[in-house]
């Protein structure tokens, strides 16, 4: 099995600082694209890293259609709320199982 490179998130003031300056000086530039590719090297960044976070901002803001990030963290806890408890329900089905065969396998009083 090989391993998973994890690359450390950036930080959320870096972020904030790359939408701030991509909104400043975005007149600057003939297309989103240039300025991205203008900033992004100033960040230490990649150029679309600039562009989702820019896109993120103006969805958190309402400028842009589509899920926040408190909605999409809320729908990240669902979802491992919803893992937890499937795992648990199949936990209980197998030991209801594992009770019931117990049960069967015991002598009949009278």
């Amino acid at each position: 099995m090989t391993k998973r490179r994890f690359t450390p998130a950036y930080p959320a003031e870096l972020r904030e600082r790359g939408v701030r300056l991509f909104q400043e000086n975005r007149a600057n530039y003939t297309s989103d694209s240039a300025a991205y590719r203008a900033i992004a090297p100033k960040l230490g960044c990649s150029p679309d890293s600039l562009r989702v976070w820019c896109q993120q901002a103006g969805r958190d803001s309402g400028r842009r259609a589509g899920l926040t990030s408190a909605e999409k963290d809320r729908i990240k806890e669902l979802e491992r709320e919803n893992r937890e408890l499937r795992t648990a329900n199949e936990i209980l089905k197998k030991a209801s199982a594992y009770f019931a065969a117990a049960e069967l396998d015991r002598p009949f009083k009278r």
